[in-house]
């Protein structure tokens, strides 16, 4: 009674289930996005006037005054992530074919796994019946799983070697900086190593689940322990795990631990990040990045740059990262506001921007990207350095062009930069000088004025 009462649930159960999917009705979900494209139009429309408006705005931004760029607004935006942020939050219904596409997919999950259920009951009631009546046997399960273990290991393994021949061409290609072969070396080496392990392993996993599939001939074994197979798998894999560690460690230590003197004549690029932008400070003729306090950010100075350090007076802002092939040159990573990376996967270099605390990196390129194009064969090609943080709405827009040219382009694009010591800034340095003369000269009389008193 109790088994019918199951068998009638199951098929109630999936016949409203099967009647919800047929009210979702995904197929024409295609046809009804089609039909209201007309009244799409209208919001489509201004949601691309906006970003237009917002790259005329970074690209006016780059090619006119280095005043606009490096004036921020008090949140610390630029004008083209501000037009942007509102494209965004323009959109603020979510179109409803989206939940019912949702739900489908989750009914059709159900649907599926409950048609797999009614299909193995039924393999037993007729395996059931026929073994009643004598006219066969059941099904041997165990060697019928025993071979599906044999077919997914070949077909397993054969998919991963269709992955390393058509993906790894996709996401390899050589290093862009002079470190990155040495990086690459050690991902190659253990790639390698994890490869074979993950072969080897999965050989024995499921070619133990078929050579020792259950039968009524033969009785399990039990093995409790074996001292020689637990140093086995405990040694070995110990001694490879310490090797790739001190392989990474002191390739690490190579690539970040430069010489004093050999990053003091390195080119000096200073790259900070907000949310969501990048902003990077060339150092001028003197090769020196000026100071800077958080205490001096204001919009006109959105890096808080200290003028007091004549450092600061030449430093140039760059619209975008352009380097001199085979020139060392050293970043140096800040962040306004919260965590980000600092990612260009092409030189192979990561390094986290970090609030309050300045982290470095120091690399070498050995390919223009007029010869990268050559090497790739195609001539759209640009290197690009990325946000390799998640850090909030619009960090997808957190990228800049990175242009690796020849020393006479360098210096070229360099010419054509502007200083963020511009007439704004000087105005408003001078406006600064100007009240602490008069606060010290106020704090002087009061102090004059308290000795006469005693």
């Amino acid at each position: 009674m109790r088994y019918k009462k199951y068998i009638n649930f199951k098929a109630i159960f999936g016949l409203v289930i099967t009647t919800l999917v047929l009210l979702q009705n995904p197929a024409f979900a295609q046809a009804e996005d089609s039909t209201t494209i007309g009244e799409d139009t209208q919001e489509v429309v201004s949601s691309s006037e906006l970003q237009a408006e917002a790259d005329s705005l970074g690209a006016g931004a780059a090619d006119t005054t280095g005043g606009a760029v490096a004036a921020q607004t008090p949140a610390g935006t630029s004008a083209a992530a501000n037009a942007v942020a509102t494209a965004e939050e323009a959109k603020t219904t979510i179109d409803p074919q989206v939940y019912k596409n949702f739900f489908y997919y989750v009914l059709l999950f159900f649907l599926v796994c409950i048609v797999v259920g009614i299909i193995g009951k039924i393999i037993q009631v007729y395996e059931l019946t026929r073994e009643m009546q004598g006219k066969g046997k059941r099904l041997n399960w165990n060697k019928f799983n025993g071979a599906l273990f044999l077919i997914s290991l070949f077909l397993g393994l054969y998919g991963a070697y269709w992955s390393y021949v058509h993906h790894g061409s996709i996401a390899w290609r050589d290093a862009a900086s002079e470190h990155g072969a040495t990086i690459d070396s050690m991902f190659i080496t253990t790639t390698v190593i994890t490869t074979i392990v993950f072969v080897l392993t999965h050989i024995l996993l499921f070619g133990f689940s078929y050579v020792y599939k259950s039968t009524k001939k033969r009785k399990a074994y039990f093995y409790p322990h074996n001292n020689l197979i637990e140093k086995v798998w405990t040694i070995v894999p110990a001694i490879v795990l310490t090797v790739l560690v001190l392989f990474g460690f002191f390739t690490w230590r190579g690539i970040t631990n430069v010489p004093e003197d050999v990053a003091a004549d390195a080119l000096q690029v200073e790259v900070t990040g907000e949310q969501f932008a990048w902003t990077i400070r060339y150092a001028g003729r003197d090769n020196k990045i000026g100071k800077r306090s958080i205490k001096l950010t204001t919009p006109t100075n959105g890096l808080g740059i200290d003028f007091n350090d004549k450092n600061a007076w030449d430093d140039i802002l760059g619209a975008e990262i352009v380097l001199p092939v085979g020139q060392p040159v050293r970043f140096t990573i800040n962040s306004k506001d919260i965590l980000h990376s600092f990612y260009m996967p092409d030189f192979r270099v990561q390094m986290n921007a970090v609030p309050g605390m300045a982290t470095h990196f120091q690399m070498t390129p050995r390919f223009t990207t007029q010869e990268m194009r050559e090497k790739l064969d195609n001539p759209e090609f640009d290197f690009v350095m990325l946000c390799a943080k998640i850090c909030g709405s619009g960090h997808y827009n957190m990228q800049k062009t990175v242009k690796i040219v020849s020393e006479a382009e360098y210096k070229e694009w360099l010419a054509t930069q502007t200083y963020f010591f511009n007439e704004d800034a000087k105005k408003e340095f001078r406006e600064r000088q100007q009240a602490d003369v008069t606060n010290e000269s106020s704090k002087e009389e009061g102090e004059n004025k308290q000795l006469a008193l005693n």
